[in-house]
């Protein structure tokens, strides 16, 4: 990891990885050893800059420690809850010669299940609820849990909501699960949340972009049942009645062993009948005729488009949350998103790596034209690489999130909101890509599918409706007086 040449700040991709507990070791380099401390070209204090916002920052001082912190980094950034750590190698350590070290196996020590009393209180908590709900989290995608979860849900029979960016947690159109709840989910998703008597959290803090901490998306009465592998997680932002520190695949199959159906024939009918009009909901806006193309239009068609072992990729704005809740996930870990820290630009990125640890699965990446802005340059990469990402550019013409709030805020007084793109799918070609340009309603879905077959790097994109905008706080401004 090198500053040198980038635009992205390397403790920028840190901070991601920290808040989205993903386990990075990042090698960091640094100033030559005999030059630390003379305001070296720049030297800035590295192992302090980064220490915020990962597991661990430290220096290296001695080739012989290399392999060994290696190691231990490894280690850490996967025991617990995971999440980077950041090496730091001063210049010259590079170019010291060491004997070679024989592999070890680095063994990662992974909890069980919450406690025997704790599950069974659980359990209780079910078989008394008459409107009870799971809350499934990233915690259940890491522990491979999936297959858990679906089971406690057939079981019981009760429905299950993702927490932000986990709509994967899930198969897509499992009659029992709801999809993503929260200020970027579903209002079916959030109904559950907030109108629940019992809630069962499983491996998921119920943070900020998941409830806004706010009693809108959790019921201020609702009882709540957290478990979670880092014990400092459970209840921190809504009491828990049963606070339980375990994994979550874990805890889910011991409570599938023992827990029983509830009554609550009402509560489920009434989900079963909410899901049916979401589904009618859905499929109207992707039969939308309007031109330019609406939004949802265009993730209606890329929802029925895409193959079920396809892997998605979102980016931050105003279109991608939209999106956020209305594609479709069939396989564990096939949606990955920027999550809590938000970058615009992580969808692109995100892809190329996906396909790289994935090259059997299609990858897409779906953005809006002002991320695309920020790494479009990342095609050529793809493209060097032989990584057939395909990159969905829905063009709006603006800077999404900010243009909404000034329309909703400030009687459509636009500054800085507008912005001009050019033809991205053009520069796919330039870059010895392939591009597809979509003039309207009913071309996305066949430009898609055309893309992904073409086993090429592809950019599509498609001018979408400018004004076709969502809000997603109403609480940040007042809304203008009415004279």
């Amino acid at each position: 990891m090198s500053a040198r040449g980038t635009n992205v700040p390397p403790e920028t991709a840190v901070a991601e990885a920290q808040l989205a507990y993903s386990p990075l070791v990042a090698i960091a380099g640094a100033i030559t050893r005999a030059d630390q401390g003379k305001d070296t070209f720049q030297e800035v204090d590295q192992v302090a800059l980064f220490a915020p916002i990962c597991k661990r920052s430290v220096m290296v001082t001695d080739p012989s420690r290399l392999a060994p912190m290696l190691e231990d980094a490894i280690r850490l950034a996967n025991s617990g809850r995971r999440g980077p750590v950041v090496l730091h190698v001063p210049r010259d350590l590079f170019a010291e010669e060491i004997p070679a070290i024989a592999p070890v196996a680095i063994n990662i020590a992974r909890p069980g299940p919450a406690s025997s009393d704790d599950v069974a209180a659980i359990a209780a908590l079910l078989e008394e609820a008459e409107r009870p709900v799971i809350f499934a989290g990233g915690g259940l995608k890491w522990g491979a849990g999936r297959d858990a979860v679906t089971a406690l849900a057939e079981k019981l029979e009760v429905p299950v909501v993702a927490s932000t960016g986990h709509a994967d947690v899930m198969e897509h159109g499992h009659p029992w699960f709801a999809g993503q709840a929260g200020p970027r989910g579903n209002r079916v998703a959030s109904r559950l949340t907030r109108e629940a008597d019992a809630m069962v959290v499983l491996g998921a803090r119920l943070g900020f972009n998941s409830t806004f901490h706010s009693n809108d998306y959790v019921g201020a009465d609702t009882r709540i049942a957290q478990v979670d592998i880092e014990g400092s997680a459970v209840g921190r932002y809504f009491p828990a009645e049963i606070a339980a520190q375990g994994d979550a695949r874990l805890t889910a199959e011991a409570l599938t062993a023992i827990a029983s159906k509830p009554q609550c024939d009402a509560w489920r009918a009434l989900f079963k009948t909410d899901m049916q009009s979401l589904q009618d909901e859905r499929g109207e806006e992707a039969a939308i005729e309007t031109l330019p193309m609406h939004p949802r239009r265009a993730l209606g068609e890329i929802r029925a488009a895409l193959p079920k072992d396809a892997i998605v990729t979102l980016d931050t704005g105003n279109t991608c949350l939209q999106a956020a809740d209305r594609l479709a996930h069939y396989r564990p870990m096939s949606l990955i998103t920027p999550l809590d820290f938000g970058l615009v630009g992580f969808g692109l990125a995100a892809a190329i790596g996906a396909k790289a640890a994935a090259p059997e699965c299609p990858v897409v990446a779906v953005m809006g034209d002002g991320a695309a802005g920020y790494t479009m340059i990342e095609i050529q990469t793809a493209i060097q690489h032989r990584l057939a990402v395909v990159a969905v550019v829905l063009d709006n013409e603006a800077w999404g999130a900010e243009k909404a709030y000034q329309q909703e805020f400030y009687g459509g007084r636009l500054l800085g909101a507008e912005i001009a793109s050019p033809r991205y799918d053009k520069f796919a070609e330039l870059c010895g890509g392939k591009g597809i340009w979509v003039e309207g309603p009913g071309e996305m879905g066949p430009a898609l599918q055309t893309a992904i077959a073409s086993g090429q790097t592809t950019v599509v994109q498609a001018k979408i409706d400018p004004g076709a905008l969502m809000t997603l706080r109403k609480d940040l401004f007042k809304a203008p007086k009415k004279s």
